[in-house]
């Protein structure tokens, strides 16, 4: 049992020793063979800042209603076109009882306020044309019968308001039907016939009833991280790709870049527009999706290699790459080259290669453990 056991204690160090040789072997092992040549090659080179954002109307406007109650009717809807006063809404008035009440009331004070200035008005002219009222106190005497006249007025257009939802006569008008304040096409309606309205006043919002837009100005709005934001001005060449349109490029020049950043995830980004060129083989819709290429250098026909056969050596100050030695078995030799525009993946070469030169590309070093 012994010997046994001394045999299997034997095998497995030889085992063990095998594997770490073999290990050491394949560590080392670096010959000519497994080396790759890679061509240097001509093309074009891109520095560009990327920013991320959506196509949007530069005119969008909310409408709301001014006046409160229920939706009557719609006289639009989702991509229709409307031209400056087009009906949109009517708006009937829903008062609360409370409502209609002091509206009546108002009204009624106001009626009786005005025959009494009316008769107090009709008495002191009769005195002054006896020449007992002077002439202030008459003055003042149809001031109030005028003052008096403007409020019962207003009670009864604001108590015709909101029973019938509009006014008419006295050489104006007001109803209670929304109209479009500018022309363009109705990108979303909120409401439906039914719905409650709260008018737009200075203390509240109001309810939105619909957006607007004029589609035939578009333009890009998005974002470009602050690392890219030094490097553009206005007026450079954007490229914009839309995932809804694969394969189209739709081009533009950026025209806003926002003065101070704002903080996304941890990220500062600057907000950007983009006057986008005009183009009739293609129709855009608002809130297309897209990602705009900012041209900052751009370079043609240049000689190109990946840029991670590049050696950089002193801090970056020297750039190297190997090519393959002199003989089949000689060792990858180190050349010295000038490098230019980069755009992370490839690297323009400026000196040092040729056209018709292969880099040598070594292959990973496996790690065993």
């Amino acid at each position: 049992m012994g010997r046994i056991l001394k045999i299997l204690v034997v095998l497995v160090l030889v085992a063990g020793l095998g594997g770490a040789g073999y290990a050491w072997f394949k560590g080392r092992d670096t010959g000519d063979e497994d080396f790759k040549l890679i061509a240097v090659e001509r093309g074009a080179i891109v520095e560009k800042a990327v920013g991320i954002g959506q196509i949007e109307p530069r005119l969008e406007f909310k409408v709301k209603s001014k006046i409160s109650g229920i939706v009557k009717r719609c006289a639009v809807d989702v991509g229709d076109h409307v031209n400056t006063g087009d009906a949109l809404f009517e708006i009937v008035p829903d008062p609360t009882p409370t409502e209609l009440v002091e509206a009546q009331r108002r009204l009624d004070a106001a009626s009786s306020a005005h025959t009494r200035a009316e008769a107090a008005w009709k008495r002191a002219q009769e005195l002054g044309r006896q020449g007992i009222t002077p002439a202030d106190d008459l003055d003042a005497k149809r001031e109030s019968a005028e003052l008096a006249e403007i409020e019962r007025t207003s009670a009864q257009d604001n108590l015709e308001l909101i029973r019938k939802g509009r006014i008419a006569g006295r050489g104006r008008s007001m109803e209670s039907v929304i109209r479009a304040p500018a022309a363009g096409i109705v990108l979303a309606r909120a409401v439906d016939p039914g719905d409650p309205v709260v008018p737009l006043t200075s203390f509240q919002a109001g309810t939105e009833l619909a957006t607007i837009a004029d589609m035939g100005d578009l333009i890009f709005r998005g974002t470009v991280d602050e690392i890219d934001v030094g490097k553009l001005d206005l007026g450079v060449v954007a490229r914009l790709k839309i995932g809804a349109l694969p394969g189209v490029e739709v081009t533009g020049q950026l025209s806003r870049i926002a003065p101070q950043a704002k903080e996304e995830e941890g990220a500062r980004l600057f907000d950007i527009e983009i006057e986008l060129d005009p183009a009739d083989e293609f129709t855009l819709r608002a809130g297309y999706s897209a990602n705009a290429d900012l041209i900052i250098r751009e370079k043609q026909d240049i000689l190109l290699i990946p840029e991670r056969l590049v050696l950089f050596e002193d801090d970056g100050a020297r750039t190297f790459v190997e090519l393959p030695g002199e003989g089949p078995e000689a060792d990858p030799r180190k050349v010295e080259i000038e490098t230019g525009l980069s755009d992370g993946l490839n690297i323009e070469v400026e000196s040092g290669l040729d056209e018709s030169d292969e880099v040598v590309q070594r292959p990973p070093r496996e790690i065993f453990g």
